[in-house]
């Protein structure tokens, strides 16, 4: 067994895909599949069930994926502690981010950051919230802001940012004449709603449901200044973080405050027990020093 047998078994479980997984790994599917079978062969089980349209791991399959993800991150471990012991001053840092948090504070964070540490250099990874979580766990990523919530006994949570989530409506629209509105005011409402890998997606249904109802989504994207252009086409009204909302066309959508108030938290997070590179130990200092509200 070795260390690119377990890289491609994990990426094949994460992709449900010999052929994705091939793909993302640049190898032919052939290699890939024979690299998985010498695998099973020397463990003498079946780890992935291939009788499926998806790649399915079989219960063998989920233990020797769950240890596999561990070995595969004490090996880059190592790595990243011999790069330190090189050379305290230079770095690479990979990091998730969702765009809606990204065109917010990325540019003017690199900026301030990359002026400190010239040498240290950021691979950005722009998806939603619950990717960057996902990706942070399994060691893609050494760390990411997301919405919370986030598991704590999985992540380390640096505070970052907290803002309130208001509902832009056309100007007219009927809910435009009110000063502010309750989530109940939404049931009947066209909602565009932010894509489920953003947490921010999970949230606005979970407020639905807490108030009596199940939202009637009539349209989801990834793209705010999409979703706010539905918007200014009055077919439905959204919920935006308040940063967001004020970039709404304000000559033709209104911004109202909503209650009960939906907080919009977002943290840093990195893996429990991972190793921190110097780089990273930086950029953490970076945003405490900066942007975190704790004391």
């Amino acid at each position: 067994m070795d260390v690119r047998q377990l890289i491609y078994f994990t990426e094949v479980a994460r992709q449900q895909s010999f052929t994705k997984a091939a793909a993302s790994l640049h190898v032919t599917q052939p290699t890939l599949s024979k690299v998985v079978k010498l695998l099973e062969t020397e463990l003498n089980t079946t780890l992935i069930d291939r009788s499926q349209r998806k790649s399915v791991l079989t219960d063998a399959g989920e233990l020797v994926y769950e240890r596999a993800l561990k070995i595969i991150q004490m090996v880059n471990e190592v790595h990243l502690v011999l790069e330190d012991l090189e050379d305290l001053k230079k770095g690479h840092i990979k990091l998730g981010m969702p765009p809606l948090i990204g065109i917010l504070f990325f540019p003017e964070m690199m900026k301030a950051f990359q002026k400190i540490y010239p040498e240290i250099t950021i691979t950005l990874d722009e998806v939603g919230a619950n990717v960057v979580k996902e990706r942070v766990f399994d060691g893609d990523l050494d760390g990411g802001f997301v919405m919370l919530p986030a598991h704590e006994e999985d992540y380390d949570l640096l505070p970052f940012t907290t803002e309130q989530v208001q509902l832009i409506v056309h100007q007219d629209h009927p809910l435009a004449a009110k000063e502010n509105v309750s989530m109940l005011d939404l049931k009947n409402e066209k909602m565009l709603l932010f894509s489920d890998d953003f947490t921010i997606h999970d949230r606005i249904i979970e407020e639905c449901e807490k108030a009596g109802f199940i939202p009637d989504v009539a349209f989801i994207s990834s793209q705010w200044d999409f979703i706010s252009q539905m918007v200014e086409h009055n077919l439905g009204v959204a919920l935006f973080p308040e940063s967001i909302a004020a970039k709404a066309n304000a000559d033709i959508i209104k911004t109202i405050p909503v209650y009960p108030v939906i907080p919009w938290e977002i943290s840093f997070i990195t893996k429990k027990g991972r190793y921190c590179s110097h780089a990273m130990k930086k950029f953490i200092e970076f945003i405490k020093d900066n942007y975190s509200k704790t004391e």
